[in-house]
């Protein structure tokens, strides 16, 4: 399965892109290709398309089932399986976001949390204490907004996005008159 140069440049970019989303290059490559094909592709199409041991695309297939964004479909008479993208671009962002903060943000809560519940047994200064529930809040209150926006449909988190910096000027003319 031969990739024009426009979606080899794409795959590749989305290689180099996973690392940044927290999965290796090779399972960016498979996610773009499966993602960017309009057609259900086999491990053996993987293989072919991005030139790389069939090993490979298999370990690259359990991790991007492990984060659900992609789905196994099978066709009649065909003992292969087939995958395909796990919903909407917009459902996969959101699944990216959802497994990066269960992979960071949730373990490093679980351990602010502790820490604050132990701080009276510290050995840590009064500021480094401090620090970490500054930490802890923060994280907190992240963790309540995003839950907020992942519920959200994705028309009505479009237009919250289309907002932008709007929101902020509405709010610092808000903290105008509130401070009057």
């Amino acid at each position: 399965m031969p990739l024009s140069s426009e979606l080899q440049n794409l795959v590749v970019h989305f290689g180099e892109m996973g690392s940044r989303w927290g999965f290796n290059r090779t399972v960016g490559q498979v996610l773009a290709l499966i993602v960017f094909n309009e057609s259900p592709l086999c491990a053996d199409d993987i293989a072919d398309a991005l030139k790389i041991s069939r090993g490979n695309v298999s370990m690259s297939i359990k991790e991007l089932a492990s984060w659900q964004l992609i789905r196994t479909h099978r066709e009649m008479g065909d003992r292969k399986d087939y995958y395909l993208a796990n919903g909407t671009i917009w459902q996969l962002g959101q699944q990216v976001l959802a497994e990066r903060k269960k992979r960071e943000v949730d373990p490093t809560m679980s351990l602010l949390r502790n820490q604050m519940m132990s701080s009276s047994n510290s050995e840590l200064s009064e500021h480094a204490q401090k620090q970490i529930k500054e930490i802890h809040d923060l994280l907190e209150l992240f963790t309540h907004w995003f839950d907020d926006v992942q519920s959200m449909k994705p028309e009505h988190l479009q237009a919250l996005m289309k907002l932008g910096s709007g929101v902020g000027r509405i709010l610092e003319i808000a903290g105008k008159f509130s401070r009057k």
